[in-house]
């Protein structure tokens, strides 16, 4: 799988249901949520702003998105939800590679650059290093309408695993 196909592949609405082991807090957490990824222009605002955060230029940049999650945590009583705009920029020495522009963090809500590469076998992995923390996504399609998606957090020296989590998604088709 192609770098291009994988993003094209993400677009669309997703339910999601996540389970996530809290290591530091000795926690175990169900996140049922919907997804919303949505393709945007390389001249819409968002995307332009994300790439003057970066210093980037626009035309070097491919299938910017926006990406709206909402959730229920069984640890929480309360609804999580945000939304994040997120800009590839691929490698021009190597296609299956790349950087990961993002207005607002996976493991820290702050502005993120994350690594990313297409494996062999068409996985998405993505590394994101933070302030505190470090982040190791892996997302990989099992037919066009259902993807997993593994994710660890480790603290910044990537000696300790704080956060493990599997999701399974799949593409709403109904609209719904």
């Amino acid at each position: 799988m192609q770098v291009t196909e994988f993003f094209q592949m993400s677009y669309g609405k997703w339910r999601s249901q996540r389970s996530g082991h809290h290591l530091a807090f000795a926690h175990f957490e169900q996140i049922v949520s919907t997804i919303n990824i949505t393709p945007l222009e390389p001249s819409d605002p968002a995307v332009i702003a994300v790439c003057q955060t970066y210093a980037v230029d626009p035309q070097s940049i491919i299938h910017p998105f926006r990406m709206e999650w909402e959730g229920e945590s069984d640890w929480d009583e309360s609804t999580v939800s945000g939304n994040t705009v997120l800009v590839p920029v691929p490698d021009p020495n190597q296609p299956t590679r790349g950087k990961l522009l993002r207005e607002q963090g996976y493991a820290e809500a702050i502005a993120a650059i994350g690594e990313y590469q297409i494996t062999e076998d068409g996985t998405f992995v993505l590394k994101t290093n933070y302030d505190r923390a470090a982040a190791e996504e892996r997302i990989w399609f099992v037919t066009p309408n259902l993807r997993f998606r593994v994710a660890t957090i480790k603290t910044s020296d990537g000696k300790g695993v704080t956060t493990a989590s599997f999701a399974s998604e799949i593409r709403s088709l109904s609209g719904n």
